[in-house]
């Protein structure tokens, strides 16, 4: 068994509270997706100082550092994301979110100031060749802030042979690393249905073609389809979030909107998914003389890692940590992150660090009292150091 001797690396652990203070002061001031002017103009402004060639304006407020060395000819793409969620923080901390129903509730403060202490470290230690790419990506909350960058000619402009990236993990001890290889995390789609028929007094429902009916049927029928059409081996999740319609107590509306949220962790299911839920509305909507539009929003797609990077990423975590704090096959998650789209383009690993268990880094994200743990801010500092140092060894 691998035994780590100091995961933390000694230049590293001198300039993490440095970093910690950059966290907190973003913590501070979050910003939602493509707002990060203030967080992409402070990432701008520490990796020019420290000797990065840096792009701004990619995908709106994203941020690119550059940093070349030796005569390597291969490279390699870090990624952090910065933006943060419309939530209103109760954490009550000294460096608490000072702008209303705005908040880091992600750690998305924290991916930037690990991969920034990184970034200092290696520009000062330079022990690699080749091409170093530091992706600091805005909106990956909901809105797609890594295709963006993609569609600004991310990878044309700044070519990678593979890419990273890393999530804190509340729920997993602090510092320990997660790994799986292939589907990683879900898809995520959002479909609304409309359903429209004539309205009525609540009296007289035979005068009416009333869509309440058809909504009721419908959100039951839904789930026939993940417990009889898809493969038991296979998870899917289709969750009714949102019925509106009237707004009073005896009129039959004329319409009713359904949104759902749509996950899948294997691209045939997706598209099952997506076959199956139109016929679905539809028949049922006939079945009570009403009519039923699906609009179907394709989000983020299945997170699929690569077996090599993902192997090599492992490794590097094991060799850091010590076997017993490394998971390599940790179960798919749910949720969905748009690096995905950064991994159907360019070969790569999305892994997972934990935040802590209990009162410290303990609470769930995108929970009002969340807040990132600072205690592994050198962990993934140093961890990125080595991802880079080891895919550009000299």
């Amino acid at each position: 068994m691998l035994q780590a001797v100091n995961p933390v690396i000694p230049g590293i652990a001198a300039i993490a509270p440095e970093l910690v203070e950059v966290r907190r002061r973003i913590h501070a001031h979050p910003e939602l997706a493509f707002e990060e002017t203030l967080t992409s103009d402070l990432v701008a402004e520490l990796l020019t100082g420290w000797g990065y060639d840096v792009h701004r304006g990619i995908g709106k407020t994203g941020v690119v550092g550059v940093l070349r060395e030796g005569q390597g000819t291969r490279t390699v793409g870090l990624r952090a994301d910065m933006d943060a969620l419309p939530l209103a923080e109760t954490t009550g901390l000294p460096y608490a979110s000072r702008h209303a129903n705005k908040m880091h509730a992600c750690g998305h403060d924290g991916h930037t100031a690990m991969l920034l202490c990184a970034a200092r470290h290696l520009a000062a230690t330079r022990q690699f060749s080749g091409t170093l790419n530091l992706i600091f990506q805005p909106a990956e909350e909901n809105f797609g802030g890594a295709k963006a960058m993609m569609d600004d000619g991310l990878f044309d402009r700044f070519p990678c042979d593979a890419i990273f990236a890393i999530h804190n993990m509340p729920g997993r001890a602090a510092g320990d690393m997660a790994f799986r290889t292939g589907a990683a995390m879900a898809s995520a789609d959002r479909v609304t249905i409309t359903l429209r028929g004539v309205g009525g007094h609540g009296a007289m429902p035979h005068f009416a073609r009333d869509p309440m009916s058809a909504a009721g049927s419908i959100m039951v029928a839904l789930q026939t389809i993940v417990a009889r059409e898809v493969d038991a081996q296979h998870a899917a999740v289709i969750t009714v979030g949102s019925v509106q319609a009237g707004e009073t107590f005896n009129i039959i509306p004329e319409t009713v909107t359904m949104k759902l949220s749509v996950r899948a962790l294997n691209a045939d299911v997706r598209a099952l998914l997506a076959r199956r839920i139109e016929a679905l509305a539809k028949g049922q909507a006939e079945s009570f003389g009403v009519t039923a539009e699906v609009d179907y929003d394709y989000g983020y797609p299945v997170l699929v890692n690569h077996a090599e990077p993902t192997a090599f990423a492992a490794d590097i975590a094991r060799r850091m940590l010590g076997a017993e704090r490394v998971e390599t096959d940790t179960a798919p998650l749910m949720g969905s992150e748009d690096f995905a789209f950064m991994l159907e383009a360019r070969p790569g690993c999305y892994a997972f660090i934990g935040n802590g268990i209990g009162s410290k880094g303990g609470c769930m994200v995108h929970n009002p009292g969340y807040d990132f743990n600072d205690d592994i801010l050198a962990i993934g500092a140093s961890y990125w150091v080595r991802i880079a140092e080891a895919w550009l060894a000299a």
